[in-house]
Parts: structure tokens; sequence; C-alpha cells
């Protein structure tokens, strides 16, 4: 048979060898092996480069509203988002270490109605749930809760000041990178390219965390306005919770709303209280999440549902609970990331909700 140019395989289709493939799992293994033995040193890193974008993002901000009226200087906008962040992350940790002793003191308090509040329950679901209740739920040591919570949020203050560190040196490292990026390259064209695709992926990044912080406090800003309406006990914790939260997509949002709201079925004799948390914030967690989260960030960058059960999981199993927030700004930052380079770009597609991606890409913002 005469051999034609038809029969050779297509060149742009990816045909990987069994060595190939073998050599991807290898790495991947001891990917997910390093990044569940380096936690220790990983975490805080992580948190450093977030908090370093979300830096980045406010002085942007800063510079943008200045604009029209005068020019402001670059470092005099880093100042003022350093300022900014670390003010939000000082009000959170004085929260949860104010509150800390508050709680731990009104724990015996909640212990004594706690039978209440499952009796009340119970009157909603029926009786044969009410014994399951009890049977379950009796042996929960809400001491030990309380402790291991706290003592997670103390493990993140004492982290604090090394992500400081980090944040401190990144922004002097800043200016300096891309001149070395050029000289580690050699070739101007390659140091260029690279250069373009950092700036687009920092971007990207910048107005993902920028725009779900935003979304995020204003979330809580309302769940606190109606925790303190109620007389919860506790309200800016929850608040901080809900923030928290957030980042979590569907998930996150449906915690936020079950923790006050069980919260106040132990404090209140009444089950008003609970209906109105769960109405009302659920309502705002809807209306936000829905609509405004997409019209400001917009579905490009946003994972598919099962995209965020998979990072979910994974980086909860990795890094734990610390792990559970981060999982969904990892995962876009790693979806940004393949969306910029052509030949991961169909993982990409295939992890974004419709396959459209709307991330500008490297190489055509170049050109264009």
């Amino acid at each position: 048979m005469k051999h034609t140019p038809e029969d050779d395989p297509d060149p742009g289709i990816l045909r990987p060898s069994l060595s190939v493939v073998r050599d991807v799992m290898i790495v991947l293994a001891v990917s997910v092996f390093g990044l569940s033995a380096g936690a220790g040193f990983l975490v805080p890193l992580t948190l450093a480069v977030l908090v370093f974008v979300l830096i980045i993002a406010a002085s942007d901000w800063v510079l943008r509203i200045s604009n029209p009226f005068f020019t402001l200087p670059r470092w005099f906008a880093n100042l003022v988002g350093v300022l900014l962040v670390l003010s939000g992350l000082l009000a959170i940790m004085y929260v949860l270490g104010s509150q800390a002793t508050q709680f731990t003191r009104a724990l015996p308090r909640y212990e004594a109605q706690f039978d209440q509040a499952i009796t009340r329950i119970g009157g909603l679901l029926g009786a044969d749930l009410t014994a399951v209740l009890q049977t379950n739920l009796i042996n929960i040591d809400l001491s030990r809760l309380a402790l291991s919570a706290f003592g997670g949020a103390t493990s993140f203050i004492n982290a604090f000041l090394l992500i400081c560190i980090y944040v401190g040196f990144m922004m002097a490292e800043r200016t300096v990178m891309a001149h070395k990026m050029l000289l580690a390259v050699r070739d101007p064209e390659l140091g260029h390219e690279i250069s373009t695709m950092i700036g687009t992926i920092s971007d990207s990044l910048q107005r993902y965390i920028g725009v779900k912080t935003f979304i995020s406090a204003l979330t809580a800003l309302f769940s606190y306005a109606a925790f303190r309406v109620l007389g919860l006990d506790f309200p800016e914790t929850w608040a901080v919770l809900t923030f928290a939260l957030n980042f979590i997509p569907s998930i996150g949002s449906v915690v936020a709303v079950i923790f006050p709201a069980l919260v106040s079925l132990v404090q209140f004799d009444s089950i008003t209280p609970f209906l109105v948390i769960v109405f009302f914030c659920g309502t705002v967690q809807f209306l936000i999440g829905n609509i405004l989260d997409p019209a400001l960030l917009g579905r490009s960058l946003n994972l598919s549902t099962f995209m965020v059960i998979i990072a979910l999981t994974f980086w909860s199993a990795v890094w734990g609970l610390i792990g559970a927030f981060l999982s969904v700004p990892l995962t876009v930052g790693i979806l940004i990331i393949l969306s910029q380079i052509p030949a991961t770009r169909p993982v990409a597609i295939l992890m974004s909700i419709d396959g459209k991606l709307s991330i500008p890409r490297a190489d055509k913002k170049d050109k264009s």
C-alpha cells in the first residue's frame, strides 16, 4: 500500500507514551508528598503570597481612585495598601483573641442550655430524630472543641510574624524581579514573554483575590448587623467566620449560616432568632453569591462545582482546615496559570464552568 501524507499522525494531537504517563504520575505523587510533608513551611509562604497579592491589588486600587485628581507615587500607594491589609488582619486577630476568653467563660452556660436546644429541635423534627440527636450529641465535649478551634487560631497568630517577614521581602523584591528575570533567561524575547505571562497571571490573581475579599467583607458586614440586632453572643467572631468561609463557594456560605443559627438555638428560648438568621443571612448569601459575585468577577475565573469539591477535598486532606480555606484561591491560581500556557490550556478549559475562558492570554495580550 502506498504511503500518503494523510496516513501520518496529526502533529497537533498529543499522544503521550507510557513512559511520559509514568513520569507524570511520579511527579504528581512526589508533589503531593512534598505538599503534605512541607506544610509547616508552605502554608505560611502560601498565605504570605496571597497577602502580597492582596496588598498589590489594594495599592493599584488606591492609584486608580486617585488618578483623576492627582498622581500618587508608587511607594506611597504600596504603603497605603500595606496599612489597609495589615489593619484588616490585625482586626481579625484582635476579635479572635479578645473573644476567646469570653467564649471559654460562657461554655458552662452553653452546656446547660444544650439539652434544652436539642429538645426544641426535636419538637420540629420528631421524637425519633430527637433520640438520635441526644444519643450522638450528648458525648460532644464543647470545651475540647473550643480549645481545638482556638488552638488553630493561636497557631495562625503565631505564624503572623513569619507571614509579615515574607511579605516584607516580597515587597522589596518586587521592583527588581522583572530585571532579574531578564538576566536569568538571557534570551530577551523569551524573557519578555515570561515577564508578560507573569504580569497577566498577577493581574488576574489580584482581581480575583481583591473581588472575593470585598464580597466576603460585604457579606460579613450584613451578617454582623443581623447578629447585633438579634443580640447573638460573639457577633464579631461569627462575622469573621462568615468572611473566611465565603472564600469557599457554595459549601462555605451554607456553613457560615448554619453555625450562628445553631448557636442561636442554644442561646435563645425562642426559635425566632434561628429563623431570622437562616432566612436573612441565607438570602444575603444567595443574592451576593449569585448576583454581585458574577457581576464583579465574571464566570471566567469560577471553577466548576465538581472542581470545587475536588479542590476542597484535596487541599483539606493535604493541609487540614487551613487548606479548606485556601482550596479555591489556590485552585483558581492554578487555573489561571494553566490558561496562560498553550499546552495546558485545555486542562484549564476542563476545570472551568462552561469551557469559555475570558482570561486574557499573555501572548494575545502582547500582540495586541
